[in-house]
């Protein structure tokens, strides 16, 4: 299975680029499954909190506490969500020719998954003259700044606009023989 794990700051383009790789598998008959490493975190936040998970409403503050806060630190659980998109990729690869995880957040999410899997391709997506949607302090935390020194991807792309971002991705589709 072909996994492509998208990184990049909050609303950057990383959904939109595994809009683009899905649509591309869907029109060519390719078995595609996505998935997210927050998918836990924020099934917590729905199950425990209230939350009605529109993006509108993301309690962006309480995710990042729960999520690197309290079981990456004071839990001392650093893996503990990328060990459980590891296992859910395991399975589905008996299923599927190409996973999209579409919120790497964290270098190590990187680096756990290309240790389990042989067929990995790491996409950067870097907005231009995006204003941050969220306060000063919640662009400050860990988290929103975990990839600021990472630099191991193969491909870096830069979202400018929807046509040339699209474009873009072909390419590397292209590229990786799809």
């Amino acid at each position: 299975m072909k996994i492509f794990l998208v990184s990049g700051a909050s609303r950057n383009g990383k959904d939109t680029i595994g809009n683009f790789i899905q649509g591309y598998c869907d029109k060519n008959n390719i078995k595609v499954c996505r998935t997210q490493i927050s998918k836990y975190l924020k099934q917590y936040i729905k199950d425990y909190f209230g939350w009605d998970g529109s993006e509108e409403t993301k309690p962006r503050t309480l995710l990042q506490e729960l999520g690197t806060d309290i079981i990456r630190e004071k839990l001392n659980k650093p893996y503990f969500f990328a060990n459980r998109t590891v296992e859910d990729l395991e399975i589905l690869s008996h299923f599927f020719d190409v996973a999209l995880v579409t919120d790497i957040r964290v270098p190590l999410e990187i680096e756990t998954i290309k240790e389990n899997f042989d067929d990995v391709v790491v996409i950067k997506v870097e907005r231009v003259n995006y204003e941050q949607e969220m306060t000063a302090e919640q662009q400050k935390h860990k988290i929103e700044n975990a990839m600021n020194d990472y630099n191991d991807y193969k491909y870096i792309l830069i979202n400018d606009t929807l046509e040339k971002l699209e474009e873009d991705v072909m390419d590397i589709l292209k590229k990786e023989g799809m």
